[in-house]
């Protein structure tokens, strides 16, 4: 029997064909990129001692050169009490990781010409118009007095907003008395309405003044929704999760997807190695939970703090920032926006600290404190997560666990290091 030419079935088989292999990096053997293969094995020691050592449960490594895949490797266990194996594809809380992912929307946005840099947020957020800074006398009680000037995206971008995090020991009480979310514990309400009690807050310094990490990317989750007229949650899945393949990448797993999220560990050295428990941890003004990923009303879309990924979905990431904005025929950013993102962006402000528009960056104002390239840019997780990506060499290390506190476990830096020391060529 004859059938009759269908153009939209080919159209729709060709994108599932593409969709399909978009899914991962093409891989290659080690030493056709540069690096030696038993060399790399030593980043599967490193990992089976901690495992064997009981430091840590299990961890996804990944190192990426020259676009494929050198080495891929999941070991010890997902889920330690239940006996389930780490698997490639399974999903960890990023937390921090977050951030980058939030910086690249915001720049998409910049270069649609929708704000400059330099716009104070009041502008698009008129809740922060007018900031004011904390003042805690040596004796006396705290008072505030107005800031200097406003709170600018750049700030917002590189830390220098004045924001910082519910861990602070001046503002800490203040947000949680406020009911300021972070990102890490189940939340009733959407990022909107965190960002607007954050807003009545006072601030640390002066903006521009000095560097705290904290939730300005936060606010800038808050920011895309209000110029895009989309939900935070939408526009990363429409204009940065599906164009690049990152189809396990979100704020909360679907059901059909949550056996495959990563059990989160405790480390305490009277205590050893357990399973995170089923009450939040409270550090001094600081509560985090675990089980934020699918517990609660599942409306907070935190920019800094908020999603869930795999090893090779944020290695897709990764290789867009490193082919200046692309991965494949897929450009989310201009070359030109990914140099300004990955240069320092603090100068004086922090003569030691060296930080781009979402990125920590290594080696460029002190000397590399470990093997590695001056200008590699990089970021880590709250639950033991790491990556790094380097344009010299043309590599990318992932490094996926799950654990809080650590102690004083330095396996995440220790995998970065080892896979530098197996370049060969």
């Amino acid at each position: 029997m004859i059938r009759k030419f269908n153009p939209l079935m080919l159209v729709c088989t060709l994108f599932l064909a593409i969709a399909a292999s978009a899914q991962n990096l093409p891989s290659a053997k080690p030493e056709t990129v540069g690096l030696s293969a038993e060399r790399l094995e030593r980043i599967s020691t490193a990992v089976q001692k901690s495992i064997d050592d009981k430091r840590l449960a299990g961890a996804v490594t990944l190192v990426v050169r020259h676009g494929r895949i050198a080495w891929f490797k999941a070991q010890g266990m997902q889920d330690r009490e239940a006996a389930k194996p780490m698997q490639p594809d399974t999903i960890f809380r990023i937390c921090s990781m977050s951030k980058p992912i939030t910086s690249v929307a915001v720049m998409m946005l910049y270069e649609e010409g929708r704000f400059r840099l330099e716009d104070p947020i009041s502008k698009y957020l008129p809740e922060f118009k007018n900031p004011s800074i904390l003042v805690k006398p040596a004796g006396g009680a705290s008072y505030t007095i107005p800031a200097s000037h406003e709170i600018t995206i750049r700030d917002l971008l590189r830390h220098t907003s004045g924001i910082t995090y519910n861990w602070n020991l001046d503002l800490g009480p203040t947000y949680k008395e406020a009911n300021v979310a972070h990102g890490m514990l189940p939340y009733d309400g959407t990022i909107g309405d965190s960002v607007e009690r954050l807003a009545k807050l006072p601030l640390l310094f002066n903006p521009g003044e000095h560097w705290e990490y904290g939730l300005s990317v936060d606010v800038l989750g808050r920011l895309v929704e209000v110029v895009s007229g989309k939900t935070f949650d939408e526009f990363l899945r429409t204009r940065i999760f599906e164009p690049l393949g990152m189809k396990d990448t979100s704020f909360y797993p679907p059901d059909n997807k949550l056996d495959r999220l990563a059990t989160a560990y405790t480390y305490y050295p009277d205590k050893g190695l357990n399973r995170f428990p089923d009450t939040p941890i409270t550090e001094g003004p600081f509560t985090y939970s675990a089980d934020y990923p699918y517990k609660g009303a599942k409306k907070l879309f935190s920019g800094g703090a908020g999603l869930t990924s795999t090893a090779m979905d944020y290695a897709r990431f990764c290789q867009m920032m490193l082919d200046g904005g692309k991965l494949g025929d897929v450009r989310l950013l201009s070359r030109k926006s990914v140099e300004l993102m990955t240069h320092d962006q603090l100068g004086k402000i922090a003569p030691d600290n060296a930080f781009g528009l979402g990125f920590g960056i290594d080696g460029v104002k002190t000397p590399p404190a470990e093997i590695g390239t001056p200008g590699e840019f990089n970021w880590g997780g709250f639950f033991y997560t790491a990556f790094s990506v380097d344009p010299k060499e043309q590599m990318i290390v992932v490094f996926m666990g799950q654990l809080h506190p650590a102690g004083d476990l330095s396996l995440d830096h220790q995998i970065h290091d080892l896979a530098y020391q197996a370049i060969i060529d």
